[in-house]
């Protein structure tokens, strides 16, 4: 989309310009079929850490219980293999070539804090939060953003959401990662955190995410909402909950035991928003996501490595975050909308975050920007249709130089760097990217290779070649 579509698109909401080219959008579902949508979004969370995709030491059940009630995905995939440029693809439903934060760090523009350089999100990207607002839904961001760059006019508020609870890094002292953080901002106020004044550990992050998103359910029960609540668990530093819970007597060194008690303490978490739901007997006209940004942590930190084998993390796939490898950017995905979404169901379509924003516009009879790069994958939910389209799904990743990757088909192509030659795996055969058949698959090479050619725009904060 060019700078002036961009723009016009965000006049009709008020915030610019007059008309736009949109993308066509389905009806799909009579008005007053349009469910209330939540995303819950895990920060570093392993494909192989939840029950439900074959966890066997870390308990899950309301994850496992989500699952059971709805689809599990097992080819869904994140934006990227680190969380800026993943949550970017996600909020603007263009891919890692075309979306505006393309890295955790940028290497131009940007804003300069200490050593570190970041970009945002602009006046001119359209997020879900636009689009689900224009379509009448209240939208809500509780906990992780990380697509403000330190710019403090690129905070949800300023980007399509109308209420926000959680940290951002204009202000570090909100800083989530603590896990205790001793303040919070409630929109645009920062608030002082009850019981973790003065460094001391009464109110868990997770707990705290999982309170603001209960709230905002209660208090929009009677209209149609979207709520994005994106935890900061399990991100590292491995910090425990209040109560290590059933792990504490598990004979396991203490980081695994940590690690656990978060991800169960964020499957909690999950709970409570499903009890909400049901107590407030909307549950059956709300679709619930559940996924992870990333695939899991692996180092720097020995500790970090550790913990991700002995969980088995990544399930049977090659790399961690990072990795453009599966398991850098293979990520749980679980929908469920009771009525609507069959019980029980796995299906094996591959789709990935830049869909999302297309999903859940025709879910809510909204509109997509005609610049994003993501299909709607609302039919295979509702059970209308298969499979999407034949389609490439693309990738670019910048802190080991710049590597590239696509699926497409049963092919998984990856490049390491501009001139590298392609390594090719066959997923139907080579899930773990073990055997690199590009030797013998010349015409799927060549094929892929015409797409890459196109698959792109440049970027001046995130340059090919940098230092």
């Amino acid at each position: 989309m060019s700078l002036i579509d961009r723009r016009t698109f965000l006049g009709e909401l008020g915030l610019g310009a007059a008309a736009v080219t949109t993308r066509p959008n389905r009806t799909l579902l009579a008005e007053n079929e349009r469910p209330n949508i939540i995303l819950i979004l895990a920060d570093d969370l392993g494909w192989g850490d939840l029950g439900c995709y074959g966890q066997k030491k870390i308990r899950t059940p309301h994850v496992d219980h989500l699952a059971a009630e709805g689809m599990r995905f097992t080819n869904c995939y994140a934006g990227s293999p680190v969380c800026g440029p993943s949550r970017s693809c996600l909020m603007t439903g263009q891919h890692a070539g075309h979306t505006r934060v393309r890295g955790n760090n940028a290497f131009e523009g940007g804003i300069v804090r200490g050593r570190t350089r970041r970009m945002h999100l602009t006046d001119d990207d359209v997020t879900v939060g636009h689009v689900l607002r224009k379509a009448g839904y209240r939208t809500c961001l509780v906990g992780k953003w990380h697509l403000e760059g330190y710019n403090t006019q690129a905070t949800p508020l300023d980007r399509g959401f109308d209420e926000f609870y959680g940290w951002q890094m204009t202000a570090p002292e909100t800083h989530a990662p603590v896990y205790y953080p001793a303040r919070r901002f409630i929109n645009r106020d920062i608030i002082d955190v009850r019981g973790n004044e003065n460094g001391s550990r009464g109110t868990y992050e997770t707990d705290l995410c999982a309170q603001h998103a209960t709230d905002f359910i209660r208090k929009n029960a009677g209209r149609r909402f979207f709520l994005f609540l994106s935890p900061t668990a399990p991100h590292d530093p491995l910090i425990p909950p209040p109560d290590l819970g059933p792990y504490r007597e598990e004979p396991w060194e203490e980081p695994f035991r940590v690690y656990a008690a978060m991800v169960s303490h964020l499957d909690r978490a999950v709970g409570h928003v499903m009890r909400v739901l049901a107590d407030l007997m909307i549950d059956d006209n709300t679709v619930v996501f559940f996924a992870s940004d990333n695939g899991p942590r692996s180092g720097p930190r020995a500790e970090l490595t550790r913990v991700a084998e002995f969980f088995d993390s990544n399930g049977p796939f090659r790399g961690y975050k990072r990795d453009v490898y599966e398991g850098g950017i293979r990520v749980p995905m679980i929908a469920r909308w009771p009525g609507r979404i069959s019980k029980s169901e796995v299906s094996a379509a591959s789709w990935y975050f830049p869909d999302f924003m297309a999903t859940v516009a025709e879910l809510a009879g909204g509109e997509a920007p005609g610049a994003a790069d993501g299909a709607s994958i609302a039919p295979i939910l509702l059970g209308r249709a298969g499979q999407l389209s034949d389609r490439f799904l693309y990738w670019e990743f910048f802190e080991k130089g710049f590597e590239q990757a696509v699926r497409w088909r049963i092919w998984k192509a990856v490049r390491h760097a501009p001139s590298a030659p392609l390594e090719l795996y066959n997923l139907a055969l080579d899930q773990a990217e073990e055997h690199d058949v590009a030797g013998s698959e010349s015409r799927v090479v060549a094929t892929i290779e015409e797409y890459l050619k196109t698959a792109r725009t440049d970027s001046p904060e995130f340059p090919v070649t940098h230092d």
